[in-house]
């Protein structure tokens, strides 16, 4: 972003506020250059005191914006989008969609606009700029893609996906955080059944799952390399692997993640309905 340029954040929940702050920490622009809407604008006041521009008055905020990043929740974006659609410069303007289940058709269909519009599928580890944020569209040019990829890789890591992916994208990387937080959860109570004060098993097996997920990363490794690295004949990591494969573990995670990509694709659509 250059000096002149304005970006609006409707709806700054905890993903719209983490991006603004990464912003900022990382130079793209200045707070000044930055509004968020609430529609109770009160509960921003701390960062209207650094500078940000605060408001609950989304038209507002839209008239004044080069990118508009759209931070609802699916079953409030239509109301959002009739009540912007004066604002709003098709040839001017890059609205970023971070709204699950809803495609950058269903967004200019509501506006009746033909605007440029990327999706992007953050999670909510980007309040510690450790986002896994996936990036799509059907009409954006490789410039304003590489635009919104450099925003939100101020608040972690982004890859670029095929738009039909994006509902998928949002039940592993999304909903996935509950789900490697819930098995974080489960080794600690493990822990704590063989002996671990609780404070102490958690603690383990968290830097134990970040030291797993590391391994991966940093070695570029898939997990049956490193697990064979810990597995020995007749040992003690194979024989609780197998018994948690035994009780449906692996099996257990897919059909989870299987199920929540299925939901997230029926969250916008069923609100339209109700």
């Amino acid at each position: 972003m250059n000096s002149q340029q304005h970006i609006a954040i409707l709806g700054s929940g905890n993903i719209g506020l983490s991006l603004a702050k990464g912003l900022v920490k990382a130079g793209i622009c200045k707070p000044q250059q930055i509004s968020l809407t609430r529609r109770n604008a009160g509960a921003l006041s701390a960062l209207s005191e650094l500078g940000y521009h605060t408001t609950d008055n989304n038209l507002k905020a839209v008239r004044k914006a080069d990118f508009v990043v759209l931070a609802v929740l699916p079953h409030q974006l239509n109301k959002l989008l009739d009540e912007i659609r004066p604002s709003i410069k098709p040839e001017k303007q890059l609205l970023i969609s971070v709204v699950s289940g809803v495609s950058c058709g269903d967004i200019r269909t509501q506006l009746d606009l033909n605007v440029q519009i990327v999706r992007a599928m953050p999670n909510t580890a980007i309040a510690i700029g450790q986002s896994m944020t996936c990036i799509a569209t059907d009409n954006g040019t490789p410039k304003n893609i590489n635009f919104v990829r450099s925003l939100f890789e101020t608040v972690g890591v982004t890859i670029q996906i095929n738009e039909e992916l994006m509902t998928s994208a949002t039940a592993l990387c999304a909903c996935g955080i509950a789900f490697f937080l819930r098995s974080i959860r489960a080794a600690s109570q493990g822990g704590t059944e063989i002996g671990f004060h609780a404070h102490d098993a958690l603690k383990m097996a968290a830097q134990t799952a970040k030291g797993a997920a590391d391994l991966l990363l940093q070695l570029s490794s898939h997990p049956e390399q490193e697990i064979d690295k810990v597995t020995s004949p007749s040992g003690c990591t194979i024989a609780g692997l197998n018994e948690m494969e035994h009780n449906g573990f692996s099996s257990a995670m897919i059909k989870g993640i299987k199920l929540s990509a299925a939901k997230a694709g029926d969250l916008y659509h069923k609100s339209e309905q109700s």
